[in-house]
């Protein structure tokens, strides 16, 4: 095995894609340059500040830290072409026009170190038509690397040989992508658009063609093709807006260019209404008007019979509603047929539009139907691919109605249905791997190396792929947790609650697993299944399974309930073998409280720490604000206690939650020690080699050391400003109260500065001022506001 490390890229081109790219390798600590065109005034580097200046502003943010802004190293093509022989990668990411690619090209070629990898982001040019003119082995070295806006959040990229691309290019490439940066990598073949973009953009032509024949405003089609199709919520006319209206235009023009000879080319016709509004300079959400425009406060859209702005918010019908949420997709996909209501038959058409697309160019595209799953889902944010729908759906059956369909003209072309649809199969997708009609077999998974940091790899339906929901040997498990292993000396902890909320089952569960971990183990490791697809580490403690305990017992009957959860999470504090967190997703309350307690934590960069509960009214008290305490007090080697403890009551007073994992250390709820993944699918494997490591290294429980707070002075020195936004109207009084006693937690009470107290003093603080804020009639109105409407009431 030979190491291939990216000691540093140059990035081609500051427009928004490359300076997101640029940015999202400073999140992984990738040492990058950013080139773009002298400027013709000011600054020369001008071009490259301003785009690095934007990125801290964009929504959602392309770093995971602002500051981190400024590790980005400027350059233009006239004075620093030199840079570029210290690089080992390069991707080029300036506009879609073969000539001015080509033009770039000559110019840096000259410079590209003899070992490094030069890729372009082409969205759908030709890979092996850009490297004309390069010399044999500049050839060898060159791909194309797809990523897909926004980079840092978009799992999927896009990787494309030519038929000169040396292989172990693309396997190096592919091990970076995946594990340093984070992505799911799909090879795609050199055919126009590739896959994700090939597919999605015709679904969406389509989805275009049936609403207008159809008859359905863009409101409705977006509230039909979105989240109750498993897809993303902006459906399809408000993620046109957001991709950007020309954007679209270009990758329609791409297929129009290159593919005269496809069945589906009619369909390739940009339609009126977008040519309409990109002439009219409407490009969508950079433009502040496409499909959709906001008004004040309102959203309108784009009305074409008049050419005027109409108001939206128009939704399906509530039988189309009510047929979505069949579980049973053969069900589902044979009531929306059957259906005569003009969305359900505009639904199954878009279904069958799609299969009808990818059964005809499968062999032309991809390796395999899974390639063309996983691109959907990785770069178009579907839930499931569209073979796996049809596949779920019965797949003799859909294939037998598409058919039906295109004989009798109903589809979008006439091409018949490749023969291997009808060969007697029920899948695409079966243990052996997927269905490759070039090959005439399935083809398993890739074997690269890298994918054996993946305990869990993504699956799709039907293949054989270990889930870790149900992998793996059981210990114990009920309706809250499952306590299990891997036969490799590590103990797992899932927590199975909605969201991973924290109940009386997961604090029982979490004594379970320590015990048996100091028995039979070197490490527990706390993580969850469906971490990796935008589940929860956990979301806090479970209010609604103490509405009974409240109800029966009044407030007097929960304070042995919170004694339990502070009790569980010392218990885990000071376990006698090392716990390791593994957080990915909200880490919230009772959930940051539980990964605070760890020895230590592995967390996805998508992290999103914070003890928010404020929000309904009380104080953490399952340990945070004692952690705050004893963080400030160990930040402060001695210095004044107060300045590090502000940070931490600041977090807590505010409910400020993470937008990163690299945020979260800058808070505070992360350790500079702490790591962070940037592969969901790798968080597992390590989390369990850090319990090892610190099993290995001699690991001992920490000591329960006294710790210093500052007392009366750090009291009044908060709320004295605490005082001065109540009174300048900027947090209310019942705020105020909540802030006051956070203050009083953080700062060990009304005692002298500098006294020592033990943990428990401050559990103590905090169990007590819950209670107080249980009580109180304002909290109580903010917690069944949050259970009712899920959103925090401000009173």
């Amino acid at each position: 095995m030979s190491n291939f490390i990216v000691k540093k890229v140059a990035v081609l081109g500051a427009g928004v894609m490359g300076a997101q790219i640029a940015a999202h390798c400073v999140n992984a600590k990738v040492p990058v340059v950013l080139f773009d065109l002298p400027a013709k005034e000011g600054p020369k580097n001008g071009i490259v500040l301003r785009a690095i200046d934007n990125l801290k502003k964009l929504s959602p943010a392309p770093l995971g830290n602002k500051d981190d802004a400024a590790l980005i190293e400027v350059a233009n093509y006239e004075d620093n072409l030199d840079v570029l022989k210290g690089c080992d990668l390069i991707i080029e990411a300036i506009a879609e026009r073969m000539d001015w690619k080509h033009d770039l090209y000559k110019k840096v070629a000259p410079h590209i170190a003899p070992n490094a990898i030069f890729a372009s982001n082409t969205s759908g040019l030709s890979i092996t038509a850009l490297s004309e003119g390069f010399d044999v082995d500049l050839q060898a070295r060159f791909c194309g690397v797809h990523f897909f806006n926004p980079p840092r959040y978009m799992h999927l990229v896009e990787l494309i040989p030519t038929v000169s691309t040396r292989p172990e290019i693309l396997d190096q490439l592919e091990g970076f992508l995946t594990t340093t940066l984070g992505k799911g990598v799909v090879r795609a073949k050199d055919t126009p658009n590739f896959i994700a973009n090939r597919v999605g953009i015709f679904g969406m032509l389509a989805t275009i063609h049936e609403a207008e024949k159809f008859g359905l405003s863009y409101d409705v089609v977006d509230d039909l093709t979105g989240a109750k199709l498993g897809r993303a919520k902006s459906g399809t006319f408000r993620t046109a807006d957001v991709v950007g209206l020309d954007t679209m235009g270009h990758v329609i023009k791409t297929m129009q260019d290159n593919l005269q000879n496809d069945p589906f080319f009619p369909v390739y016709k940009t339609p009126d209404t977008l040519a309409k509004l990109i002439g009219a300079g409407a490009l969508g959400q950079k433009a502040g008007g496409g499909f959709y425009k906001k008004v004040g406060k309102d959203i309108q859209r784009f009305d074409p019979a008049t050419g005027t702005y109409v108001a939206a918010g128009k939704k399906a019908d509530d039988i189309i509603a009510r047929i979505l949420k069949e579980k049973d997709p053969a069900k589902r996909m044979k009531a929306l047929r059957d259906s005569t209501n003009p969305q359900a038959q505009f639904l199954w058409a878009i279904f069958r539009d799609a299969f009808h697309y990818i059964a005809v160019h499968l062999e032309s595209i991809a390796d395999n139907a899974r390639d063309i799953d996983f691109a959907l889902r990785w770069g178009f944010g579907w839930k499931t691919g569209p073979f796996e729908n049809w596949q779920a759906a019965g797949w003799q059956q859909v294939a037998t109605w598409v058919q039906e369909d295109i004989e009798a003209g109903k589809a979008l072309c006439n091409a018949p249905l490749p023969q291997w649809v009808f060969d007697g199969r029920d899948a695409v997708h079966t243990p052996d791997g997927s269905w490759s009609p070039a090959k005439k077999s399935y083809v398993p998974r890739s074997d690269l190396p890298v994918y054996q940091r993946q305990a869990f790899r993504a699956a799709v339906l039907g293949d054989n792929v270990a889930n870790g929901a149900t992998a793996g040997t059981t210990i114990l498990e009920d309706e809250s947790v499952r306590i299990w292993h891997q036969n490799d000396d590590v103990l797992i902890l899932s927590l199975k609650t909605k969201m991973g909320v924290i109940g009386q089952g997961v604090i029982n569960g979490l004594a379970k697993a320590i015990d048996e971990a100091e028995k039979n183990f070197k490490g527990l490791v706390l993580w969850n299944a469906n971490a990796a697809d935008g589940g929860a580490f956990s979301a806090g403690a479970d209010l609604q399974s103490m509405l009974p305990v409240f109800m029966s017992g009044g407030v007097k009957a929960i304070e042995p309930e919170v004694a339990k959860l502070q009790n569980a999470l010392q218990g885990l504090k000071y376990a006698n073998v090392p716990v390791v967190a593994a957080v990915a997703g909200l880490a919230l309350g009772g959930g940051c409280e539980l990964m605070l307690h760890a020895a230590k934590r592995v967390a996805s960069i998508e992290s999103y720490i914070g003890l928010v509960e404020v929000g309904v009214g009380l104080v953490p008290a399952g340990g945070g604000l004692k952690e705050a305490a004893v963080r400030a007090a160990n930040d402060a080697k001695g210095n004044d206690i107060l300045q590090f403890l502000k940070v931490y009551f600041t977090n807590a007073a505010t409910a400020a939650v993470s937008k990163s994992a690299l945020e979260a250390q800058q808070m505070g709820y992360l350790k500079p020690t702490d790591t962070i993944v940037f592969n969901p699918y790798e968080l597992l494997h390590v989390a369990k080699v850090e319990a090892r490591a610190l099993f290995d290294a001699g690991y001992r429980a920490p000591q329960r050391k006294l710790v210093p707070v500052t007392g009366r002075y750090g009291l009044a020195t908060i709320k004295a400003q605490l005082v001065n936004m109540r009174d300048g109207g900027f947090i209310s009084a019942h705020d105020f109260k909540i802030a006051s006693l956070i203050a009083e937690i953080v700062s060990g009470g009304d005692i002298e500065q500098g006294s020592l107290v033990n943990e428990q003093w401050l559990l103590d603080l905090e169990r007590k001022a819950f209670m107080e804020l249980l009580n109180n009639p304002k909290t109580q109105e903010r917690i069944m506001g949050m259970m009712q409407t899920g959103k925090p009431v401000r009173n």
